[in-house]
């Protein structure tokens, strides 16, 4: 974009840009026109709606408002371009329709700087949609230059760390948002009309469950004990089953005191909902509703592209056991292997290393294969399904085979979208489960969960029988909009600070 009356800035370092707009700035304020006492501006339309329906505003009167991106001084006539919150459009601005001592300001004004445009609508000799221009005001002055003249942020660091810049100066990021905040609303229209309420839980605990992760550990001055950010939704969804709502759901942040990547942020957005009398297998049926109908409302289809691989979320995903799964790509049956020592054995002989002795069973080296071996085949919507016991401390027993769970996660091109369960209910189970995990924590397992005693005592008040569903909001998200790393759909992600 250009600036054709400033180049000269090209040659200046910051430090001396932002001197000279302080000193404009300055002026402004001796002559009584400080813009940032202006605390209200009465926009009557956006870019928008005016290139929406010019029909309807042609030769109208209009007044909108926009940061400056472009600018072109020609003596007694220029043209500017604004950008405001959904569109850009450009201004025919004229020493005889302004006036000399407002045409001599507006000729001062720098790119970033927010203005307020009254005038009629028109269209140029080239067809252009503009706004001639009858008054201007200046709403905001911009102190510090945008980066490179427009000519692009592209830094992606810099781009995260200054998201407010990378709207302005990459406009097609701000479509990535609005998609977000499409399916977030269009998620919870579809569990309000399955039955489900919409509830909040604490983000401050006593304890840290749900999940296997390492919290984030905070202290509270005025009952002097330390606190976790929490991990998870789950208990306290569940205590609110135990009470009496038969389908309850949130959509809130998560905190992981864990390592950052590409899929992986600190904070990140978890949906979990639970139903009364309901299993896993309606846990699977919602899931493909959720995707299915959010595509399809949303983006038009129920097939995406993602990263240059075709998706078909349309529903009827395969539905594949984690045994059958193994089987299905390594050739080994764990459904003939019984004892621990036979499974570490296989698990030795193909090289799968063990970090934990803790982890010598048979169902850690079902998990152990799955994570090798199957994991990143599974590129079209699967239900990967009957966890075992060990990796599942939240989950039902199968009652046909005790040693698996009754749990599933749904994966999309190697990567896990969902985490479901038929919900552990015997509250008996359910203790020894936490005391399990407490060795764990106490042999030095820092993702290891906590004994959560007051969960157990709703568990023998009585839990019916339950399906829970935990979905990553932002991996969701991701998949919609093609974006290669989770800091792409979060508006302001963890980043280290700058020395």
């Amino acid at each position: 974009m250009q600036e054709n009356e400033n180049n000269q800035e090209q040659e200046l370092d910051l430090n001396q840009l932002m001197k000279i707009r302080r000193e404009k700035l300055t002026e402004l304020q001796e002559q009584g026109k400080d813009p940032f006492e202006i605390t209200k501006f009465n926009r009557t339309n956006t870019a928008g709606e005016i290139k929406a329906n010019y029909e309807k505003f042609e030769q109208k009167d209009v007044t909108v408002a926009g940061r400056i991106i472009a600018k072109r001084i020609m003596g007694k006539a220029s043209f500017c371009t604004i950008l405001d919150t959904d569109e850009n459009i450009q201004s025919y601005v004229s020493i005889n329709d302004l006036g000399e001592e407002s045409y001599k300001q507006f000729k001062t004004f720098d790119i970033g700087d927010i203005i307020g445009i009254t005038g009629f609508v028109f269209k140029t000799r080239t067809e252009e949609i503009s706004v001639h221009a009858k008054e201007i005001v200046l709403l905001s002055k911009s102190l510090r230059p945008l980066p490179e003249k427009f000519h692009g942020l592209k830094d992606p660091d810099l781009r995260y760390r200054q998201r407010y810049t990378d709207l302005i100066v990459n406009p097609e990021v701000k479509e990535s948002f609005i998609i977000r905040s499409k399916i977030i609303k269009n998620v919870r229209k579809i569990l309000e009309e399955n039955g489900y309420l919409e509830v909040e839980t604490p983000v401050l605990n006593t304890i840290s469950g749900g999940a296997s992760a390492r919290p984030f550990i905070t202290h509270h001055n005025s009952l002097n004990i330390d606190m976790y950010l929490r991990i998870a939704l789950e208990l306290n969804l569940k205590r609110l089953i135990v009470g009496g709502f038969d389908r309850v759901y949130e959509i809130g942040r998560v905190f992981r005191n864990e390592g950052m990547d590409i899929r992986h942020n600190p904070e990140f957005t978890e949906l979990e909902l639970y139903a009364a009398y309901q299993d896993y297998n309606d846990m699977m049926n919602i899931t493909e509703e959720i995707f299915s109908r959010t595509a399809q409302d949303v983006l038009g289809t129920t097939t995406v592209t993602y990263q240059g691989k075709e998706i078909n979320l349309a529903p009827g995903w395969k539905r594949i056991t984690m045994i059958d799964s193994v089987k299905e790509v390594t050739g080994i049956d764990f459904n003939k292997i019984e004892t621990n020592e036979e499974a570490v054995k296989i698990a030795e002989e193909r090289g799968l290393k063990f970090t934990d002795e803790t982890k010598k069973t048979r169902g850690d080296v079902i998990s152990m294969f799955f994570d090798e071996y199957v994991e990143e085949t599974l590129i079209q919507p699967t239900f990967i399904y009957d966890y075992p016991v060990e990796i599942s401390p939240l989950a039902k027993r199968k009652p046909t085979d005790k040693r698996l769970t009754e749990r599933f996660e749904v994966f999309i091109d190697g990567r896990e979208y969902g985490n479901a369960f038929s919900e552990l209910n015997d509250p008996i189970d359910q203790y020894e489960r936490f005391k399990k995990q407490v060795e764990a924590r106490e042999a030095g397992d820092e993702e290891a969960g906590m004994m959560d005693e007051d969960y157990v005592q709703a568990l023998e008040i009585g839990l019916p029988p339950t399906g829970g569903l935990g979905i990553g909001v932002d991996r969701m998200i991701m998949l919609f909009t093609d974006s290669a790393s989770i800091r792409d759909v979060l508006l302001f992600p963890t980043m280290k600070p700058l020395a």
